[in-house]
């Protein structure tokens, strides 16, 4: 095989190495918010497969109280997570078994105060990362010619991606502390506007209270005989 055709393979087999990876690396997690009216339930719903891990984490970013109840179901029914009146939490199920795993927030117990909820959801399915192994597999028949450490590369753009991944979702989860922090600022901020007024008008009333009261003190009214 002269130069060209080297050089031809070579390119080919980086351009077959770069779209396996990027199928392989496809991302399966999810991240919504929404608004949890008040004295109401909502629910979602997530595919799973069998022997795979579904990470799943939430936050309460507005709202009195700033807590919802959470649960999470199988697909048969059984309750996996029951919590009551927290802001955030983090839950792993695995392994899951296939079918929809359904995802619920209550706010039953707010009568008034409606809620913004943050979650995200993140899917590990064996069914993906068998395909990539396969993938990778087939990557690896023109290594002797290619003459390049086919492991290696597939580690460590493994690492890479993995610590991506983890970047994103740390600075998803910053960014939902974030938002609530700032919704208890403006809570407090108009909580403190509000009852400085309420001061302010009642320090106003006591001193012009105290002025008639002083004046009233000081009125003669008696009349001059003559």
């Amino acid at each position: 095989m002269d130069g060209a055709q080297r050089t031809r393979v070579s390119v080919l087999g980086c351009v077959a190495l770069f779209v396996g990876a990027v199928n392989a690396f496809s991302p399966a997690d999810t991240e919504f918010t929404f608004l949890l009216p008040a004295a109401s339930k909502e629910c979602f719903y997530q595919s799973a497969a069998q022997n795979g891990s579904l990470e799943i984490e939430f936050q309460v970013i507005a709202g009195a109280g700033m807590d919802v109840d959470f649960s999470i179901v199988s697909p048969h029914g059984i309750y996996l997570v029951s919590e009551f009146r927290r802001s955030d939490g983090v839950h792993m199920v695995e392994p899951t078994e296939a079918g929809d795993y359904q995802i619920c927030f209550d706010n039953s117990f707010s009568r008034f105060s409606e809620k913004m909820v943050f979650f995200e959801v993140i899917l590990d399915s064996p069914a993906n990362d068998a395909g990539a192994d396969d993938e990778w597999a087939g990557l690896g028949e023109p290594e002797s010619l290619l003459e390049y450490k086919l492991d290696d590369i597939k580690e460590s753009m493994e690492t890479v991606h993995r610590r991506l991944e983890r970047s994103r979702q740390m600075q998803m989860v910053l960014r939902a502390f974030e938002a609530r922090d700032r919704n208890l600022l403006e809570d407090n901020l108009w909580r403190v506007s509000f009852w400085s007024c309420v001061n302010l008008l009642v320090l106003l009333s006591v001193a012009l209270t105290q002025v008639y009261t002083v004046r009233r003190l000081f009125d003669d009214r008696r009349r001059v005989c003559s």
